[in-house]
């Protein structure tokens, strides 16, 4: 699932971390990873679908339950230890490459 030294994309890790606090549907995805990024990503409807069923598919996230409302079906998706596992990783490699950037900011003066 890695896309290597490179870490997750950014719309993954968003996607990884909404489901962190429990089991959500798409449309709840969606607006959490807006709320989580501060409003820099929105996802589209068919985007979010297309990375659930990845996601799904390299057991990252599994489908925690199905509904019917409104006549629509509505899946829930849960993230995995695995998916758990792999969102973590990605916050620490991206703690330590921000820790370069802001110890070299300390010690710097700009004029």
């Amino acid at each position: 699932m890695s896309r290597g030294s490179s870490g997750l994309s950014e719309q993954t890790y968003f996607v990884l971390a909404a489901l962190l606090d429990g089991p959500l549907h798409g449309h709840a995805i969606i607006k959490r990873v807006v709320d989580l990024s501060q409003g820099r990503i929105t996802l589209a409807v068919g985007t979010l679908y297309g990375a659930l069923d990845r996601l799904a598919a390299n057991g990252v996230i599994v489908v925690e339950r199905e509904e019917v409302v409104n006549g629509r079906k509505r899946r829930y998706f849960r993230i995995s230890d695995e998916g758990g596992q792999l969102v973590r990783a990605e916050a620490e490699r991206m703690q330590q490459a921000a820790s370069v950037v802001t110890r070299r900011a300390l010690g710097a003066t700009f004029g």
